[in-house]
């Protein structure tokens, strides 16, 4: 008599998780927990779905299409600053550093910061790099009124560059920079201009949920968070293990390609020195409302939302599950 409602009581526990963008390598560690059982360890039952943006994951998280997702932190501190009673927030920092940037033609007429007055740059008007342009403006000394944008479907961005009707092109480094590398634009021939380089000392990707969900729901948060970093870190030691994954995911995977995206996300977004000496989504109080400070004078925006309005390290696993694997640290 009691067999029905065992079976009732331990049924595993269902959330609904977006990324950011398509399946690709920077978002192989939710395939990666998926496909080692981490989830199912844990009583989880995720549907991961891929994302259109890191500026709708906010979005979708708010209106209650998913519980938790994975995104780019900048345009949710926006989307936060822009209405402080939106209660999305980051459980976990995945990327020290931000992805934003700026590429140029190695050997076109772009070889500093000041050289993007009076040329054309591509993007979606969504772009988060393109909304932070202004920023990065502001401290590498260029005047906004003379760069002039060209909107763009983010699938016309990189094409564009390489046919030469703009100079350059705003986005995320792991998501552009590959683009034109299989455009048959190789990184050497590529000028970056990453925001971290220029005075922007941004974090970025983030899991996040609400905190309506997180407080119906710590413990199965709690257990996501894990489940993930246990993916991520995997993916760090293992990325050829994590591509695997990834392309038993999405059959028509360039592994080649999406080592080279790999390896940029490592490099130019995890590996800073104060992950490799503290562990991987030690946040800084300080530096977060920083970046949050930003956001609200680059926009003119009204109020100020505090650094724990939008992060909390209580749902992290022990600081031994956050180190970098060996070969990293």
């Amino acid at each position: 008599m009691a067999a029905p409602s065992l079976a009732s009581a331990q049924a595993p526990t269902r959330v609904r998780f977006t990324m950011d963008w398509a399946f690709q390598a920077p978002q192989s560690f939710g395939l990666v927990a998926r496909e080692k059982g981490y989830f199912r360890e844990a009583g989880l039952e995720v549907q991961i779905d891929r994302g259109q943006g890191s500026g709708g994951v906010p979005v979708a998280l708010g209106g209650g299409s998913h519980n938790m997702g994975y995104a780019d932190i900048a345009p949710t501190l926006r989307f936060l600053a822009e209405d402080p009673s939106r209660d999305v927030i980051a459980v976990a920092m995945l990327h020290d550093r931000s992805p934003l940037c700026i590429i140029a033609r190695a050997d076109g007429p772009i070889q500093t910061p000041k050289d993007m007055e009076g040329k054309r740059l591509a993007a979606p008007d969504f772009d988060a790099a393109r909304q932070l342009f202004p920023a990065f403006a502001r401290a590498a000394g260029i005047d906004m009124a003379k760069v002039n944008f060209i909107s763009v479907q983010p699938p016309l961005r990189e094409p564009m560059l390489v046919r030469g009707d703009v100079e350059a092109l705003t986005g995320s480094v792991q998501t552009s920079s590959i683009a034109l590398v299989g455009l048959g634009v190789p990184q050497e021939r590529q000028k970056l201009f990453m925001y971290s380089d220029h005075g922007l000392d941004l974090y970025g990707g983030a899991i996040l949920t609400t905190r309506r969900y997180l407080e119906r729901n710590p413990e199965t948060v709690r257990k996501m968070v894990a489940a993930l970093m246990r993916g991520f870190r995997d993916q760090l030691a293992d990325p050829a293990g994590a591509l695997e994954a990834l392309k038993r995911a999405e059959p028509l995977t360039d592994v080649a390609l999406e080592m080279q995206r790999h390896n940029l996300m490592v490099q130019r977004m995890v590996l800073s020195d104060h992950v490799r000496r503290a562990g991987l989504s030690q946040v800084s109080a300080e530096r977060l409302q920083g970046n949050l400070d930003l956001v609200k004078s680059l926009f003119n925006l009204p109020g100020r939302v505090m650094a724990n309005q939008a992060y909390t390290p209580d749902f992290l696993p022990p600081a031994d599950q956050l180190r970098l694997p060996g070969g990293l640290a």
